[in-house]
C-alpha cells in the first residue's frame, strides 16, 4: 500500500503569517526523503494554501511524481496541461467549505467529467475520481473510463460512534471491491490518521492512501519525518495481519 503524504498545510500555516516559511517545496522533498510514496496538493480555486508557484516549484523538483487534487473547471483544466502532472485527482469544491465535504456527484455531471477525463489522458494525465463509497458513483466512473476512483473516508473518520464507525467501514470495503471488480484502481484518504487507518489498510483493494492533515499536525510534535514513518509503519502492520 502506497502513501501519498499531502503538503497543502504546510501552506495554510506559511499564508497565515504572509512569510516564505515554512516551504512547502521543502516539506515534499523531506517527505519524499523519508518515505512518501508520491507528493499530493490541492490547488484550489481560491488559492488558500497552494499556489500556483509551489505546484510548479514542487513538480519541477520531486523525484517520484505529484498528484494534483483539482475543481472541475476550465482553468483548472488548463493549469493542469501546462504543469503535466503525472496523476490528477478531480475533486468537488465549494468556496465556504473548511475541508473537501463530499465525493464527486458523478452521475450529474458525466458528459462533463467524461470529456475532461479524455483531455488529460490525451496528455498522459491519469485521472482520479474523489466520490463517496456509493456503487452508483462508482459504476458511472467506470462507465465514463475514469482509471482510478479515490473512496471518500471522511464520513467514517468523523462517525459519531463505534457503530456509526462500523457500518461506514463495511460500506469503504463494499465500494472498494465493487469497484476493483471493474478494473479501477482503487485509492482512499480524507480525514485519516494513525489512530483509524488500520482498518482501512487492512481492505486489500486499495492499493494508496492519501494523507495530509493529519500528518501535518502530528509532525508539529515529532517532525515530519517521524510522522510519515509512523503512518507507513502501521499502514503496513495493518496490511500485513490481513
Amino acid at each position: 500500500m502506497l502513501l501519498g503524504v499531502n503538503i497543502d498545510h504546510v501552506a495554510t500555516l506559511r499564508n497565515a503569517r504572509g512569510t516564505v516559511y515554512p516551504s512547502p517545496l521543502e516539506a515534499a522533498l523531506l517527505a519524499e526523503t523519508h518515505g512518501a510514496d508520491y507528493i499530493t496538493l490541492h490547488l484550489r480555486e481560491d488559492r488558500r494554501h497552494i499556489r500556483d508557484d509551489d505546484v510548479a516549484a514542487i513538480a519541477r523538483a520531486v523525484r517520484t511524481h505529484i498528484n494534483l487534487e483539482m475543481a472541475l473547471t476550465p482553468e483548472m483544466l488548463d493549469h493542469a496541461l501546462a504543469v503535466r502532472p503525472r496523476d490528477v485527482c478531480i475533486v468537488p469544491e465549494k468556496r465556504q467549505e473548511i475541508t473537501t465535504e463530499g465525493g464527486l456527484d458523478v452521475l450529474a455531471q458525466q458528459q462533463k467529467i467524461a470529456d475532461y477525463t479524455r483531455t488529460l489522458a490525451e496528455a498522459g494525465i491519469r485521472v482520479s475520481l474523489f466520490i463517496d463509497a456509493d456503487e452508483a458513483q462508482i459504476q458511472a466512473a467506470a462507465d465514463l473510463g475514469a482509471p482510478v476512483i479515490e473512496l471518500h473516508t471522511g464520513a467514517y473518520a468523523d462517525a459519531a460512534n463505534h457503530n456509526e464507525r462500523a457500518q461506514r467501514l463495511a460500506q469503504i470495503e463494499e465500494a472498494a471491491y465493487f469497484a476493483s471488480e471493474r478494473g479501477l484502481i482503487v485509492n482512499a484518504g480524507h480525514g485519516l490518521n494513525i489512530h483509524n487507518v488500520t482498518p482501512v489498510a487492512k481492505i486489500l483493494p486499495i492499493a494508496e492512501l492519501n494523507i495530509g492533515h493529519a500528518l501535518i499536525a502530528q509532525a508539529l510534535f515529532i517532525g515530519l519525518p517521524a510522522a510519515i514513518a509512523q503512518m507507513k509503519e502501521t499502514m503496513h502492520r495493518a496490511r500485513s495481519a490481513v
